[in-house]
């Protein structure tokens, strides 16, 4: 499936990696503007740094372009992503120079690695209750919309979850989640954020497995391979387009 498919079908696509760690990551001052200096000189349109929180920091370009690249780094955590990229190949590049780079910046071999996650994710812009779209698009022949029949029944808290595992040893697991933005305070008081977006996800995470040298590189590429096999086979037919065609009938009527 092609990249300007799923443009087609949401508002907003991201493809991110995200590398956990075992221990803490540097904090020095010096060690974390030269990692950033490092990947703005390979990319410098990336021109924001700023820091979120106590050792947490982001570099990333203009979000007012739209399609924005942005690159983060937490205590045990290293980000990567990529916003409405124009194709895989231009996200996956950035990706490949951050699990190249954070080796001899950062010092994260390849024991220190937790795991590696490549999300793929979906925004759906919605102004009404995003629960009820859920329920309808995705839960409407279950057994769960039993539930919805009872007298008064109307779903206020629809953000299924599951996680599943691709390998025999559960090293490999595929999670996906459809996440609601509309809270339980939100339909008391009736409100309706046309801001907020309805977010369907799948992140294939690979553990490092006890018997081999774990290579990043190559289980991020593999990885990429499951996601996309994932995305067009299972995750846009079965839950991305009864999304927007649920969207496109409420926004009708």
């Amino acid at each position: 499936m092609k990249m300007n498919s799923y443009s087609s079908l949401c508002d907003d696509f991201y493809l991110d990696l995200h590398i956990n760690t075992e221990l803490d990551l540097p904090t020095q001052r010096d060690t974390v503007l030269a990692f950033f200096e490092r990947i703005q000189k390979q990319l410098p349109s990336m021109g924001r740094f700023y820091r979120r929180g106590d050792n947490e920091y982001c570099l990333e370009e203009d979000r007012n372009l739209g399609q924005y690249r942005w690159v983060s780094l937490e205590l045990d955590r290293i980000g990567s992503g990529v916003v409405n990229p124009s194709d895989f190949d231009t996200a996956y590049l950035q990706d490949k120079f951050i699990l190249e780079l954070v080796p001899y910046m950062l010092g994260v071999s390849h024991l220190d690695i937790e795991s590696l996650d490549v999300t793929f994710a979906m925004d759906f812009d919605f102004a009404g209750s995003h629960d009820e779209v859920i329920a309808e698009a995705l839960f409407g022949s279950c057994p769960f919309s039993c539930l919805l029949d009872v007298p008064g029944g109307r779903p206020i808290g629809f953000s299924p979850a599951i996680v599943v595992a691709l390998s025999d040893d559960e090293h490999t697991q595929a999670r996906v989640s459809v996440e609601s933005k509309t809270s339980v305070l939100d339909v008391r008081e009736k409100k309706q954020s046309a801001t907020d977006a309805i977010s369907l996800s799948l992140t294939i995470r690979q553990y490092p497995r006890t018997h081999e040298r774990f290579d990043p590189m190559r289980s991020f590429e593999r990885q990429c391979n499951l996601g996309e096999e994932l995305m067009a086979e299972r995750i846009v037919p079965e839950l991305a387009k009864p999304l927007t065609e649920t969207i496109a009938q409420r926004r009708s009527t």
